[in-house]
């Protein structure tokens, strides 16, 4: 059975929150995973407020570090951890969370991610994220699906150190022209869905919501992935 996992920059839900629901319901994740989730004032409220509007519950996600996963009713959590990553002296706190999903029979490891703005911390950071995502996979026989917000267009350093453990979902079977940045000129493709071997990717790229919703719901666009357990 097909699982969708979607990856989604919502700055901090400084837009408009209720075209940010609109264009999540739209994309109907069997789980999403967030960056840029908010971190001040009444963040937990702020955080599960949207999820409920999205027709969503929060599984994962720590206060600092800004990224969460999302959860469909019907998508089982099996386990969630989630990490701050190594700090750099006048750099943004990064972190990962972690869910193991099953949905349908079909069972991932999903992390979200956003890295840094700093080519050197936000490889540092892949290479943290991929030994905690592939322990957590390990344990839980789970094939793992990294997705968020790297920062880097396809051929950077990031971007070589993740195709050589997991699969690039867009150029597989790609859905639209996969530019994400901003949402008013998609220009680059920095929002991005990565998979294990062990799953085969159905779709992947933009999603059928409202241009207007799209413009005003946040800077980023989604991205969903249709992953087949293979």
């Amino acid at each position: 059975m097909v699982i969708r996992v979607g990856t989604y920059n919502v700055r901090s839900m400084y837009d408009d929150n209720a075209a940010l629901a609109r264009v999540i319901r739209a994309m109907a994740p069997d789980v999403l995973c967030v960056q840029e989730a908010p971190r001040l004032l009444r963040w937990r409220r702020r955080r599960a407020d949207l999820a409920k509007a999205a027709g969503l519950r929060v599984v994962a996600g720590r206060r600092w570090g800004g990224v969460a996963v999302l959860a469909a009713p019907g998508t089982q959590v099996v386990h969630t951890e989630g990490h701050l990553l190594r700090p750099f002296v006048g750099l943004e706190r990064r972190g990962v969370a972690i869910a193991v999903v099953e949905c349908g029979g079909t069972r991932a490891t999903v992390a979200s991610v956003h890295l840094d703005l700093v080519p050197a911390a936000r490889l540092c950071h892949a290479v943290e994220i991929m030994r905690l995502v592939e322990d957590v996979a390990d344990r839980y026989g789970a094939p793992i699906v990294l997705a968020g917000d790297v920062n880097e267009q396809p051929g950077g350093a990031v971007f070589r150190y993740f195709t050589r453990r997991l699969a690039d979902c867009y150029p597989l079977a790609p859905r639209g022209n996969g530019l994400t940045f901003t949402a008013r000129s998609p220009g680059k493709r920095l929002d991005v869905v990565f998979a294990s071997p062990g799953l085969t990717v159905r779709s992947c790229g933009g999603v059928e919501a409202a241009a207007a919703d799209l413009r005003a719901a946040t800077d980023h666009l989604p991205v969903v992935a249709e992953l087949l357990a293979s």
